[in-house]
């Protein structure tokens, strides 16, 4: 009874796999290439699969780059306006740190700040910032200025001071 179970078995898994032909001549033993068909199962599900993988990790690649750009230019733009104001705050005299400056003061310490940034800061950060016009309105509101200071009093002769240049 045993024997008749085992050559159905066979019967049956050779109707499955019938390129899978009983090898031995005994009946109870057939050859299944599993092994075989599991390998070409995996390659061409892989095949299927890494494309989509590969445009999922571009779309989110894409989505990310443009934010992280953005944040990352901001933050050397920040950095940039506070080392160039603090090296003006050094190199004007009468000007410190922490104090309120006086319209003309505060003129001279900007006109210094985008002088620095001019000779200095590459021109990839510079265009970033809006050029010396934007970079010098960000030290214009990032310094301490008393409350007559305005951007016709304060702002326009330190941008017309920086376009002439530092004094020779």
């Amino acid at each position: 009874m045993t024997h008749r179970i085992l050559e159905r078995s066979a019967a049956i898994l050779a109707a499955f796999a019938p390129q899978a032909a009983l090898a031995a001549a005994d009946p109870t033993s057939a050859v299944l290439p599993w092994s075989d068909a599991l390998a070409a199962a995996a390659q061409g599900a892989g095949a299927a699969i890494l494309p989509v993988a590969a445009a999922a990790a571009t779309a989110a690649l894409a989505r990310v780059a443009g934010p992280l750009r953005l944040l990352v230019a901001n933050t050397l733009v920040e950095r940039l306006v506070r080392n160039v104001g603090d090296y003006a705050l050094n190199a004007v005299a009468g000007a410190v740190k922490g104090r309120t400056l006086t319209v003309p003061l505060g003129s001279a310490v900007i006109a210094a700040a985008v002088q620095r940034a001019a000779d200095q800061a590459p021109a990839w950060l510079l265009k970033e910032a809006g050029g010396l016009d934007g970079l010098a309105e960000k030290v214009f509101r990032s310094l301490p200025l008393e409350a007559a200071a305005d951007a016709a009093n304060t702002l326009r002769p330190a941008l017309e001071a920086a376009r002439r240049g530092p004094p020779a």
